[in-house]
């Protein structure tokens, strides 16, 4: 592992609060909603554009990638491992119908990061088999930013607490009224997408999030 990636793997594993969003979330300036959600906590940024030229993507990316390093959070690009280096990303995230990790690997080199998305026990092995960075677990809930996919539940959020070998977060649907129970269930990393980006309040909405972890945090230490 190279100095960059090694920097860049100490502040995923240090990261408990992931955001993703697209361009305009919530239908807002993306700088206002960024700003005010890496305030409230928010860690990891990943930008997911599927329909974006590159052009346009990378002018987004250029306003991530700015907001990201003044909080010092890391900043992802979805699906692009083409674009990491343009845009200045910190690493890649791939779904299980995109790019293999070792592709997305080959594209982005040695210094960036790749996370892959997972949906089940063997896919959960085989994120850190095949030498991801961190895997995204879930969807714990039914969302209409998966369509089509159904909600694995807090088994698999029990699963990945025991067995996963690399930082994990739960994502899919998780939100301040129930993301105790996906802490309960062992997550220690959350990531989200409506909780915050459609949050009347981002910063609010990143705080009561982090809020959950930190309970969690607590609690752990004194036992």
């Amino acid at each position: 592992m190279t100095e960059a990636r090694l920097k860049r793997s100490e502040r995923l594993a240090a990261a408990r609060l992931y955001l993703v969003c697209g361009a305009r979330p919530g239908d807002r300036d993306p700088e206002a909603v960024l700003r005010a959600a890496l305030a409230g906590g928010v860690d990891v940024v990943q930008l997911r554009e599927k329909e974006a030229s590159d052009e346009a993507l990378l002018a987004t990316a250029a306003v991530f990638r700015r907001c990201c390093a003044e909080a010092g959070a890391l900043f992802v690009l979805n699906d692009r491992p083409d674009l990491v280096a343009a845009a200045g990303a910190d690493g890649v995230h791939v779904g299980q119908d995109d790019a293999s990790v070792a592709e997305a690997r080959a594209t982005v080199g040695d210094d960036r990061l790749v996370g892959r998305s997972t949906h089940s026990p063997a896919q959960v092995a085989a994120g850190a088999d095949a030498d991801a960075d961190y895997i995204a677990v879930g969807p714990v809930h039914a969302t209409p930013t998966k369509p089509g996919r159904p909600a694995v539940g807090l088994e698999l959020v029990v699963h990945a607490a025991a067995h996963a070998t690399v930082p994990w977060f739960a994502i899919g649907g998780i939100a301040p009224d129930n993301v105790a129970a996906v802490v309960d269930a062992g997550a220690r990393r959350i990531a989200v997408v409506r909780a915050i980006a459609q949050a009347a309040d981002p910063e609010v909405a990143a705080r009561a999030l982090r809020a959950e972890l930190a309970l969690e945090e607590v609690h752990l230490g004194a036992t």
